[in-house]
């Protein structure tokens, strides 16, 4: 991502993350966190892109023993 550019502001300086989100009925019930994404923010203004990410099957079921 070395070309990476704030479509806000122009900005070139960014912060990666990432976070894990509960989906569909079962997940729910069971409080699975199965959906997985990664954020790429602007250091300058803030905006924020989302994008969709593998989830690992061991981590998902490694989540829902650990709740």
């Amino acid at each position: 991502m070395s070309d990476w550019k704030c479509v806000k502001c122009g900005n070139t300086e960014y912060e990666k993350d990432q976070f894990q989100a509960t989906g569909g009925n079962f997940a729910k019930i069971f409080d699975v966190q199965n959906k997985r994404f990664i954020t790429v923010s602007c250091t300058k203004c803030g905006y924020t892109e989302i994008y969709k990410s593998v989830t690992d099957a061991g981590m998902n079921i490694l989540d829902f023993f650990t709740n």
